[in-house]
């Protein structure tokens, strides 16, 4: 099992988007992937992420590399995870 593979349902730590549920929608290298929230669900827009700023959760959605928004906001709402990415976590540190 990879922990950062496409389709990887993951939390962002870092950043202004704390807390928020993100898609992992392809690698770039060892350290960053890109990720997307879609924005109208989670509200984290498509950009390139160091893998530092993410928790990876369980869940892996069936998406193609480089997936667009529509595809991923497919995949969430036939997962049933929906709510989910409207709701953020609370981090304390």
């Amino acid at each position: 099992m990879k922990l950062f593979e496409t389709g990887r349902v993951c939390v962002k730590t870092m950043g202004r988007e704390t807390g928020s549920y993100c898609v992992i929608v392809s690698i770039e290298d060892e350290t960053r992937v890109i990720i997307t929230g879609p924005k109208n669900l989670s509200g984290v827009r498509r950009r390139p992420c160091n893998i530092k700023h993410l928790e990876p959760l369980e869940t892996v959605l069936p998406i193609s590399k480089g997936s667009d928004d529509e595809a991923v906001e497919k995949a969430i709402s036939d997962a049933g995870l929906t709510e989910k990415f409207r709701s953020k976590i609370r981090f304390t540190p």
